[in-house]
């Protein structure tokens, strides 16, 4: 693509109002965070920088978010006795997302179930809302819980800040109420976070603010953590790495959808992990892709990564030399942009077809929501992911054993013409047929063994039938491993048809088809037939006197 003087001028104006849209946002994830407003803001310019300059999205704006923010809350409230091993498990968090970029495994993280990314979002839009509402009433940022803020609700409002209501209930009526058709010119965000902050200069002034905002270069934060922080340092690494993976690679579908282009997961990974981890070094908040920002990038004409690289730089000349202009800002005006983007992120359009859902599903969403609000976001995606397998699994091993066909084979019809089988019982049937199609896996293989074993020691002969079976992993092997000692144990004869492809070299390298007798292996079903009945003639036959 070439790089031409409207590319750059579309950019130019993508950079600026994702700009202007990050600053309210990073701001108060900073605080929600329990980590400061300037922490916020060195996340949005690490983690935008180097997402946009190393990763694969080319008009993603990446930053502080939602998911990431809650989680470093937990990180910080429940896994790390100090900063610095909060420092240090965000830039672990962000070397697993380059290990899985470099893995080319980055697509296979977009496909966590819809029903758990729908209960952690609406799980963390709740817990937004939670926290946010002590600022909201004009009490103090609580950087706890969301349990704790809830304890704490009583005594806020016992003790109402009216000035901070009114300016936080106007920054949210700002924010919902904001023409769209205004939004590309003045985005929503910014638009009402202007609007509380003039009502908190300049008529209701009783209300707290930010306050100062350390300007200059961060810090590096090189300090590590103790031997044994290693090994505890690894699970909400993880969890964050996956969060903040998931959410990025959402985001660049949301770009696709919009520019019609075609993002690369694996490379997104590796920028998003390079921007986390300059992030853990310079004591930054942690983050992923930013939908808002994203949107608003593109909308505003930016197109390539120059757009993401220019809003980091952006905010870094805010940082040096106008951080005086953001201390006035009220935290109630905070408190009601953040309002507004927690209730956005609570996935309304499924929560309101709840009564539609299969229970399964219902049930998974309905568990990773309530452990995200009430136990913590770490272990809420964990047992989410586990339950969502469980009930993939599930659905799987109906699909495939609904492709399994299991049928006795009558004689006269099997062996028809053949005066030598047919003999005077019109339903007998010595040969059933086992028929194997599609894909055979751990999901199948269990149930598989119950439900066949009974039917081929039922018969004299039975003829396994892989034809139409397309892939057979280990797991599925050694179930018909299992089939095959339950022939041989009830005196049953085994016959397998049409073994090729992955299939035969699955059985072949364990070992499965070390004991099937020499010609029993055939590739059409009339051999099998000729075979068969030799078996039963040879069976039918007066033993030697």
């Amino acid at each position: 693509m070439k790089y031409s003087l409207e590319t750059l001028r579309g950019d130019v104006f993508g950079g600026i109002t994702s700009t202007v849209v990050a600053l309210p946002i990073a701001l108060g994830f900073g605080i929600a965070s329990g980590m400061g407003a300037a922490a916020g803001l060195y996340g949005a310019i690490a983690v935008g920088f180097f997402a946009s300059v190393f990763g694969g999205t080319r008009a993603q704006i990446s930053g502080p978010a939602a998911p990431t923010t809650v989680a470093m809350a937990v990180i910080l409230t429940s896994y790390a006795d100090s900063l610095s091993e909060a420092l240090f498990v965000v830039v672990l968090a962000g070397l697993l997302q380059i290990l899985l970029g470099l893995s080319k495994i980055g697509r296979f993280v977009a496909y966590t179930p819809y029903v758990v990314v729908s209960g952690f979002m609406s799980g963390i839009g709740i817990i937004i809302v939670l926290l946010q509402a002590l600022p909201f009433l004009g009490a103090a940022v609580m950087t706890g819980g969301p349990m704790d803020a809830v304890q704490a609700l009583p005594a806020a409002f016992d003790g109402i800040n009216t000035d901070a209501l009114w300016i936080a209930t106007v920054t949210l009526a700002v924010g919902f109420l904001w023409p769209g058709r205004l939004s590309r010119f003045v985005p929503g965000p910014l638009a009402a976070l202007v609007a509380g902050t003039a009502l908190g200069i300049f008529w209701l002034t009783g209300a707290s603010v930010i306050g100062p905002v350390p300007t200059g270069l961060p810090e590096l934060h090189l300090e590590l953590p103790s031997a044994d922080f290693l090994l505890h340092a690894l699970e909400p690494a993880i969890i964050l790495a996956l969060i903040g993976a998931v959410d990025s690679l959402l985001t660049s579908l949301v770009a696709d959808s919009i520019t019609g282009e075609r993002h690369n997961p694996d490379r997104e990974l590796i920028g998003q992990g390079i921007g986390n981890m300059a992030a853990g070094l310079i004591g930054a908040l942690p983050g992923a892709g930013s939908p808002m920002g994203t949107v608003a990038n593109i909308r505003s004409g930016g197109t390539t990564p120059v757009s993401g690289a220019l809003r980091a730089l952006l905010l870094l000349a805010l940082v040096l030399g106008l951080g005086r202009f953001v201390e006035p800002i009220p935290n109630a005006a905070l408190a009601g942009v953040l309002m507004k983007i927690g209730l956005d992120i609570i996935d309304w359009r499924l929560l309101g077809r709840v009564h539609r859902m299969q229970k399964s599903h219902l049930f998974v969403m309905l568990t990773t929501l309530c452990l995200t609000v009430f136990v913590d976001l770490i272990t809420a995606v964990a047992i989410g992911l586990i339950a969502g397998g469980m009930v993939h699994a599930r659905r799987l091993e109906r699909l495939e054993l609904d492709s399994v066909v299991s049928v006795p084979m009558l004689d006269m019809t099997f062996f028809a013409g053949d005066e030598a089988l047919n003999g005077t019982d019109p339903h007998a049937a010595r040969v059933g047929m086992v028929a194997l199609r599609g894909t055979l896996t751990v999901a199948s293989s269990h149930k598989l063994a119950g439900v066949i074993g009974t039917d081929i020691r039922e018969h004299e002969v039975v003829i396994f039938d892989f034809s139409d079976a397309t892939y057979i992993d280990d797991s599925a092997a050694l179930v018909i491993e299992h089939l095959l000692e339950v022939a041989e144990n009830s005196a049953t004869e085994c016959i397998l048809v049409g073994l090729a492809g992955t299939g035969a070299y699955t059985l072949e390298t364990l070992g499965v088809l070390e004991d099937i007798p020499d010609g029993r292996i055939v590739e059409t079903l009339d051999d099998a037939r000729r075979i068969a009945r030799d078996l039963l003639l040879a069976d039918d036959s007066p033993p030697a006197g």
